[in-house]
């Protein structure tokens, strides 16, 4: 993947929904999980910054790769553009999925 791809994810961590840019999104080497790396924030370049932005900076702020699993995902887009990194409150009737989707046997034959 190159520099010039941009992922948007959208993710669920503890109630709240979790928006973040990447460079880099794939199936990671853990199974159940996917591998995000070389997150991208927004430049201070003005005077005004916006503080849910420098929150999600602040809690990634010395991570270089974050495996989330994949019952956590809502969404994973390619985008032309960086828009704001934010964390919000879950509104409406969404919840995680609470099982794992893959539960492996006990090796037991029946």
């Amino acid at each position: 993947m190159s520099d010039k791809q941009l992922f948007k994810v959208i993710f669920m961590s503890q109630g709240k929904v979790y928006e973040i840019y990447a460079r880099s999104v794939r199936h990671g080497d853990l199974f159940g999980f996917i591998e995000v790396e070389k997150l991208v924030f927004g430049e201070r370049t003005t005077v005004v910054v916006d503080p849910s932005e420098e929150k999600i900076k602040t809690e990634f702020e010395n991570v270089r790769r974050t495996y989330l699993p994949l019952h956590t995902i809502i969404r994973i887009d390619e985008v032309d553009k960086q828009g704001a990194s934010k964390v919000s409150k879950i509104k409406g009737n969404v919840a995680q999925f609470p099982v794992p989707i893959y539960t492996p046997g006990d090796g037991s034959s029946s």
